[in-house]
């Protein structure tokens, strides 16, 4: 098997746990808060992380060298960035929720402008007027003439999710340390601040087998193990586009799943905003190519 095709297989793999995670954030949150479900996913993917730095023998690399970077990386990644994220899952249906989270990439774009001072095409300024009417044709429910949103504040707080991870993987884009041990680093710096945060909010409280479950799955599958397999799809694949449009499989399979096991009703100003939302991204990759 070529490199390609096993690049394929990873980024597959990834994809398939991702498409999964907007479900588990909705089970999860109907037994915790989410500051309680973030403590425990991110002890869990700073353990699985760990083992792994070890594992490779990059252990005294990593104690030694990029903590002034982590300083500041942990507080937005895991910390800020996955607090705002839950905290819309908490407040919004999953497929609303999931639906505007995919708008990084676009941000991201946009923000490259002023940050890393890339230059702007019009392809980039109507991928992002594309993509963002498909965020107001799902914040509105299809009410595009109605700014009456449903939950304002969860559309803020999925929105500002979407800021946060575009900023912070801009302001990585010099960062020298290896994917890996920078994200057991991160995890490092901003566990013990959660952990602070958990223990002035509500406290260490049980709340069954099922929501520890829930909230070790979301650790280990959406920030460990998709996380790894990922980057292993990254690093083999000849050309990055033939696995990054693969990320295009999971919101369909994200909606049939928040239907099948949340029981979500599907609604139709989400799948016309998906639409418009993909169809932006999709103009992006397609600029890549030319």
């Amino acid at each position: 098997m070529n490199q390609d095709r096993q690049a394929v297989l990873y980024g597959l793999g990834a994809v398939a746990l991702w498409s999964t995670v907007a479900t588990a954030f909705k089970v999860a949150l109907t037994w915790m808060s989410p500051l309680e479900l973030m403590w425990l996913a991110a002890l869990v993917s700073w353990v699985f992380m760990f083992v792994l730095v070890v594992k490779q023998g990059h252990l005294t690399e990593a104690l030694r060298h990029g903590w002034r970077t982590a300083a500041w990386a942990g507080l937005m990644n895991p910390v800020a960035y996955y607090l705002v994220l839950f905290a819309a899952y908490d407040r919004l249906p999953g497929q609303e929720a999931m639906a505007l989270n995919y708008t990084w990439a676009l941000a991201m774009a946009l923000l490259a402008v002023p940050i890393l001072g890339q230059r702007l095409t019009r392809i980039d300024v109507v991928a992002g007027l594309v993509a963002y009417a498909g965020v107001w044709v799902i914040a509105t429910r299809g009410n595009v003439f109605n700014v009456d949103f449903a939950d304002p504040l969860g559309v803020v707080f999925a929105l500002v999710s979407t800021l946060l991870w575009a900023l912070y993987w801009l302001l990585n884009a010099k960062d020298e340390r290896a994917s890996l041990i920078a994200q057991w680093q991160n995890f490092s710096v901003g566990l013990p601040v959660l952990t602070l945060l958990l223990i002035a909010g509500p406290g260490f409280r049980w709340h069954g087998w099922q929501a520890l479950g829930a909230g070790v799955y979301v650790g280990l599958f959406e920030m460990g193990i998709a996380f790894i397999l990922w980057q292993m799809a990254v690093r083999k694949v000849s050309r990055t586009a033939k696995v990054s449009n693969l990320i295009f499989l999971s919101p369909p399979i994200s909606l049939l799943l928040l239907y099948l096991v949340v029981d979500e009703p599907l609604l139709v100003s989400t799948f016309a905003g998906l639409i418009l939302i993909l169809s932006g991204l999709a103009l992006q990759q397609l600029q890549s190519r030319i």
